[in-house]
């Protein structure tokens, strides 16, 4: 069973936004993780870099396959998650821990274009 954590909302192509104020926190779900295996290597944007909502904005590759990360929302990269470099195993171990970047909210009507969790329930069986 795949766990989907409520509070959070979700990207159709494996990513999840957890919303606080205007800064949304970003990351791959655990279905993701568990689809793609091992993460053996992580390519995250710069701090200062503009991410577009379900454009490209960063890569995990696995032992398995290289998949390319899509952002939940657009808006103003705050924080990277730089531990993920050195430890990207640790997207595996806890994918919801495991986040990547942080982003300042550009849009805030891009969020009714993601998945609830029980939306997101239904197309990650």
């Amino acid at each position: 069973m795949n766990k989907v954590l409520d509070g959070i909302l979700y990207n159709p192509t494996h990513e999840w936004a957890q919303i606080q104020g205007d800064v949304a926190t970003f990351g791959i779900t655990a279905f993701a993780a568990s689809q793609l295996g091992t993460v053996v290597f992580v390519d995250l944007p710069a701090l200062g870099a503009k991410v577009v909502q379900n454009k490209e904005f960063g890569a995990v590759e696995s032992v398995k396959a290289a998949s390319d990360l899509f952002a939940p929302l657009s808006g103003l990269v705050v924080a990277v998650n730089d531990d993920l470099v050195g430890d990207p195993e640790a997207i595996n171990k806890d994918a919801f821990g495991a986040w990547m970047i942080k982003v300042k909210i550009a849009a805030p009507a891009e969020l009714k274009n993601l998945l609830s969790p029980d939306q997101y329930r239904a197309v990650s069986k």
